[in-house]
């Protein structure tokens, strides 16, 4: 077997993040045994794109983006990792461009092969891995982000100790995540005898677990291995040592739409662990940050064995320096010495003390004062450091690219660029065994490049046009529109609203002010033709009426036009020239005018058309309702124009025997179906005067006659 091919991975998972314009950004993580395994992590690594038919769309050979060792973390600060396990993380990220495909895609990587000292799984030397996601088409979901995992598991775990960890992933988009254990897959298995792993569609096959192990249930362990669906959250004793392979999926579902599942496998190592405990604080010398008076100090915390840190900085006049972080950042108030302790595992069983003596010097405080961007051409920059210091101060200056290339000075003149860029310019000032670094970027510029397309423009007399046409540079610039007719405008996409109708030439000037000074010029020949537009107008008979005549005729007054559009303003419409219009009840009608000319220019107009309300109101003082002759048998008045109308008969005890609202439903004569005697009868009227918006009360009375 090729050498390329021992054994060495224990983990990894691949995801991908959605960013706009079917841009995606894959990231892969694989995770290597550094310790038994050979070789190193694959750099490039290859990553295959597939279809949902299985053919390969793409192949990315992705270079490595980081390579760090994963800390032999543990939930329990007395113990003192082995020496014997190490897992290095290897991070690749790469972007692709997948148009939207039904089906979507698979991201696929494969490797061989795994440690031959894996308890739970058949031939473990010869077995390999495969890594892939799932990008759904948009017939599932239009745009996603897959879930990722937050932390890997500890790459170590005590026989008898509870596991405890958060197996908790993160989804961009806020899908709902499910959790389970799972079966992790195969892949590059057996392995080739030379060359890369073959490239292999979907679908793939699962480890094969030796009995009585399952990807559900799969380590020793009293309790058994679970998570909990919802929070992610892995538990577990493990009761003999070992290697094991445990594979984690988490189900992404938006609403109740599952979207796809993402997992990752890993390599639980099963020890025999020893408890020890020591506070060690990094020595002044070696701090990060400052040691000068009015600048924080990063503490650096070397302890061993622990998780939980109480820091005091010694500062006598104060109860509340302390800090509970691991490696906390102090400011002291003042110079002098100060005696800093660093309790490790404060209130535990396996604890440990430790002090050391901090120095504060003088302040230090310097500033570097910013540089403008020159011209390639003649560019010459001078740098100044100011800020509080002292005089024994020293100063080393770095100007990458620059001739000189460094300086001790403290304010170095004249450094020259040979060629356009930003070149990062750093200088450590030094004071006693204080240091600030402080860095500024020299930018050197050609001539501005703007991009302007000339295009051409119709439009409308008199209609508000933007000019997209130019992109902003981001020096500062001015923007000069000059057009035929002597409009001049500013800014690099103005509006205006031009008239009268014809054709305008444009000149348009952009000078830049600052950085590479220049004036471009671009003359435009009928950079923009105004079409005229119609002249909306018509008028109306009769100007004035009533409900009683509520027929109105409409005369075209309009100029320039080719169509016309009405709305009456009651819900109908017309695209006559001279419509006629009938209103059904009386109101204020505004109507609109809309015409159009050859140019698809338009106009409106609105104008107000009044139909007004009529009132009329007569009553029968006698009726007939009881001879049969189907003449004069229901007694109601008769009215128009009224509203709210209550209409009441009452016998001559003031006995109430009828009462409608309806202004179409009349007295019959007859009282609980019973046919009222020969005689007067009194009514009341109540409404409301539509024409003189008024309430109004009427009464009489009314004779029965046989």
């Amino acid at each position: 077997m090729s050498r390329s091919f021992a054994s060495h991975i224990v983990g990894g998972e691949i995801y991908y993040d959605y960013l706009g314009a079917n841009k995606y950004q894959i990231t892969l993580k694989v995770y290597r045994d550094c310790f038994n395994g050979i070789p190193p992590l694959d750099n490039p690594a290859r990553v295959s794109i597939f279809d949902a038919a299985g053919n390969i769309v793409d192949t990315l050979y992705i270079a490595m983006f980081s390579l760090t060792p994963v800390p032999p973390s543990i939930n329990n600060p007395c113990i003192q990792p082995p020496g014997t396990v190490c897992v290095e993380e290897g991070v690749y990220i790469d972007t692709v461009l997948l148009p939207p495909k039904p089906g979507g895609y698979d991201l696929v990587y494969q490797r061989c092969c795994r440690n031959n000292s894996i308890l739970n799984i058949v031939n473990p030397g010869n077995s390999g891995t495969t890594y892939w996601e799932h990008i759904p088409g948009p017939e599932v979901v239009a745009i996603n982000s897959s879930p990722r995992f937050t932390n890997f598991p500890p790459i170590y775990t005590c026989i008898g100790l509870q596991i405890k960890f958060n197996h908790v992933a993160t989804d961009p988009d806020g899908d709902i995540l499910v959790y389970s254990l799972c079966d992790p897959y195969d892949g590059c298995s057996p392995p080739p005898t030379s060359g890369p792993c073959p490239i292999v569609a979907p679908p793939f096959t699962n480890l094969n677990f030796t009995p009585p192990y399952t990807g559900t249930s799969p380590m020793s362990s009293n309790p058994l291995l679970n998570i909990n669906t919802s929070s992610g959250y892995l538990n577990g004793t493990p009761n003999l040592n070992g290697q094991w392979v445990v594979c984690v999926c988490v189900k992404e579902y938006r609403g109740s739409q599952l979207i796809g599942t993402h997992y990752r496998d890993f390599q639980f190592n099963v020890v025999s662990c020893q408890v020890s405990v020591a506070s060690i604080i990094q020595s002044q010398l070696s701090a990060s940050g400052s040691l000068c008076a009015g600048n924080p100090i990063n503490f650096n915390n070397q302890s061993v064995g622990g998780n939980i840190f109480h820091w005091d900085f010694g500062v006598a006049s104060l109860s509340n320096d302390t800090s509970n972080i691991k490696n906390p950042t102090y400011m002291f108030p003042d110079t002098g010495q100060y005696v800093v302790t660093l309790i490790t595992n404060p209130g535990t069983p396996c604890t440990d003390t430790t002090t050391q003596t901090f120095y504060i010097y003088p302040p230090l405080s310097p500033t570097l004062m910013p540089v403008a961007a020159q011209c390639l051409k003649n560019n010459s920059f001078n740098f100044t450091v100011n800020g509080s210091f002292t005089s024994y101060a020293t100063f080393n200056w770095n100007f990458i690219s620059g001739t000189p290339s460094s300086s001790t000075l403290q304010n170095p003149n004249g450094i020259t660029y040979a060629a356009t860029g930003k070149y990062p310019v750093k200088v450590v000032v030094k004071q006693a065994v204080c240091t600030r670094t402080l860095t500024d970027t020299a930018r050197i510029f050609q001539n501005p490049s703007l991009i302007f397309d000339p295009g051409k423009y119709i439009v409308c007399d008199s209609t508000l046009t933007k000019f997209n046409n130019l992109t902003p540079t981001t020096l500062p610039t001015t923007y000069n529109w000059l057009f035929s007719n002597g409009t001049v405008l500013h800014g690099p996409q103005p509006s205006h609203m031009f008239s009268p109708p014809g054709v305008y030439n444009l000149t348009l000037t952009i000078i830049t002010l600052s950085g590479c000074i220049d004036t471009i010029n671009y003359v435009v020949p009928a950079f923009i033709t105004v079409n005229p537009k119609p002249n909306a107008n018509f008028n109306f008979l009769p100007t004035t009426t009533t409900i009683f005549d509520p027929d109105i005729y409409f005369f075209d007054l309009s100029s320039g036009a080719t169509s016309w559009y009405y709305d009456l303003g009651d819900g109908d419409n017309s695209t006559m020239v001279n419509p006629s219009h009938h209103y059904n009840a009386p109101g204020n009608f505004y109507v609109t005018q809309t015409v159009s000319n050859n140019f698809s220019c338009n106009d409106t107009i609105t104008k107000l058309v009044k139909i007004l309300p009529e009132f009329r109101f007569w009553i029968p003082n006698s009726f007939t309702p009881h001879n049969k002759d189907g003449l004069n048998d229901v007694f109601k008045p008769s009215l128009y124009g009224v509203e709210e109308y209550d209409f009441s008969i009452y016998n001559r005890w003031g006995q109430l025997i009828f009462k409608t609202n309806d202004t179409d439903h009349g007295w019959d004569g007859k009282f609980k179906g019973v046919e009222c005697e020969q005689g007067a009868y009194s009514w009341l009227i109540n409404f409301k005067n539509e024409v003189s918006i008024r309430r109004e009360q009427h009464y009489g009375s009314v004779t029965i006659l046989k």
